[in-house]
């Protein structure tokens, strides 16, 4: 029996904070319905791919990890100069394919003059983020990359707690990268340290060494 909404708002109340549900043969009415309902709530966070619905309510260490690589990416286009439009965790869905997701955090750099100062985004009218940070610690029921390249997505940053990987777009997936191809100065290395320098260090000694070493870096002409 396909999931009511009702149903659907009682897991998501009924689940613990650190937690992710799935719940099958959920409509596409059901899932924007819920899209609805939520969206003043910066939790949970929903995925969509063809009936399964995931919902996932994050932790302090995952919502941390976000929050430092926002801050992060924010230096970096100050002291560098590079405009760079930070949409958090907004909605990107194609009912076409019956897919959606909200990231963690995503970001647009070559685009950002496409969605700036958009309320909302109509995929595929406005284009998909250029780079999309994920935060799955406790290992998502569905196959987001599938999803992510679906709709577009050109560059992944995946961190599971210790690591990060970064995928580049290859054909109808993605290939692991030591390095960033929208931002090439950045590196798997660098991402780690400086999120795992955001749990150690106060917030005034971490902006004060990401500072210094965003000014050691150039963007490609």
């Amino acid at each position: 029996m396909a999931a009511t909404l009702e149903e659907s708002k009682t897991a998501i109340a009924a689940e613990p904070v650190e937690s992710r549900v799935l719940l099958r043969k959920v409509s596409w009415k059901t899932y924007e319905s819920l899209l609805e309902d939520l969206a003043d709530c910066s939790a949970p966070r929903l995925t969509y791919d063809r009936g399964d619905l995931e919902i996932m309510s994050p932790q302090a260490k995952h919502e941390n990890a976000s929050k430092t690589i926002t801050l992060f990416v924010g230096v970096i286009s100050e002291e560098l100069q590079i405009e760079i439009q930070d949409l958090g965790s907004t909605t990107f869905k194609r009912e076409e394919f019956e897919r959606g997701f909200e990231a963690d955090v995503c970001f647009y750099i070559k685009k950002a003059d496409l969605v700036r100062g958009k309320d909302r985004l109509d995929l595929p009218a406005d284009p998909p983020p250029e780079i999309v940070f994920e935060v799955d610690i406790t290992g998502s029921s569905l196959h987001k990359d599938s999803i992510f390249a679906q709709l577009g997505v050109p560059e992944v940053w995946r961190y599971d707690g210790e690591n990060v990987e970064i995928l580049i777009r290859s054909g109808d997936g993605y290939r692991k990268s030591n390095v960033s191809a929208a931002l090439p100065f950045i590196s798997t290395e660098v991402l780690e340290n400086f999120i795992s320098e955001g749990r150690t260090l106060s917030r005034l000694e971490w902006f004060k060494k990401v500072r210094a070493w965003a000014r050691q870096q150039s963007m490609p002409a």
